[in-house]
């Protein structure tokens, strides 16, 4: 497989090797897909265990899921 990349992704991707971090840069980009594949599985996990449903995650959501943790953690 042959991958195509701009001058600045290259150039990022040589900076990640160099920093020592992988050892070559077909490691990196092993490393980057291995992380995408477990993001994606795990979006697919959560969203499988929401009945599929997408819900908007802004500061709402966020402040009512701390008031519900937090009163059934007062009920326990």
């Amino acid at each position: 497989m042959n991958i195509s990349l701009t001058s600045d992704l290259k150039t990022f991707v040589d900076q990640q090797v160099a920093e020592g971090s992988f050892a070559s840069t077909s490691e990196y980009v092993r490393a980057v897909l291995r992380r995408e594949k477990a993001a994606t599985s795990l979006r697919e996990t959560v969203l499988a265990g929401s009945g599929g449903t997408q819900v908007a995650m802004g500061e709402a959501y966020f402040s009512a899921l701390r008031s519900e943790i937090l009163g059934q953690t007062a009920t326990q």
